[in-house]
């Protein structure tokens, strides 16, 4: 089967979530792929598997996680969301990794940063409790060079604002501050957005 053959039968089954949890095993072994994009996609399905079907993959985690150190950006990123997507599903499968991932805040590449924030709001919707102690490293990523990084940075002010406002309240002077002065548009309304949300607990 080609790369493109391939590629296009993992899209059909990303569409078919009643063989998800038959075909764990099938898209785990892709991931030793020698294609990048093959890899990269099943990082991605493997994560969304992982939200509906947590337990079947299980043994496919720290695979998924050994792609943290890959040189390949797309397949950080992947790792990340997959990790993101199954912590959301069952925390306590991807708890070995999680301390670990806080060093992607100051990844080299955006796409990864973004990545990395995308994760985390996927966990603390169910798991915020661990992030009590992280909250400075979002409040530097509001303030990153990368347009798109800071577009996302204030969801997790906004996600954990309505779960653990007392969190959040520490820093609602310099969402204020953003929300008033950052060039970007989205960056100013999505500020706002996490303001409102400790407002409303």
């Amino acid at each position: 089967m080609t790369e493109s053959e391939l590629y296009k039968t993992l899209g059909a089954l990303t569409k078919n979530k009643e063989e998800w949890k038959a075909n764990v095993p099938y898209v785990s072994s892709l991931l030793s792929s020698d294609s990048v994009k093959i890899r990269a996609k099943a990082l991605w399905l493997l994560g969304e598997m992982g939200l509906c079907h947590p337990d079947a993959v299980r043994d496919s985690v720290s695979m998924i996680a050994d792609f943290l150190d890959s040189e390949e950006p797309l397949l950080r990123e992947r790792a990340l969301n997959a990790l993101g997507r199954i912590g959301r599903g069952n925390f306590d499968l991807i708890e070995p990794y999680w301390a670990g991932l806080f060093r992607f805040a100051d990844d080299k590449e955006a796409s990864v940063r973004l990545s990395f924030i995308w994760a985390s709001e996927n966990i603390a919707i169910d798991t915020p409790d661990p992030y009590r102690d992280y909250m400075p490293i979002y409040v530097g990523l509001l303030r990153d060079p990368d347009d798109k990084v800071r577009m996302e940075s204030p969801e997790i002010f906004r996600v954990l604002g309505k779960r653990r406002p007392e969190f959040v309240l520490p820093y609602i002077d310099t969402l204020q501050q953003i929300a008033g002065t950052d060039d970007n548009r989205v960056v100013r309304i999505h500020c706002a957005g996490a303001i409102k949300a400790t407002e409303r607990t």
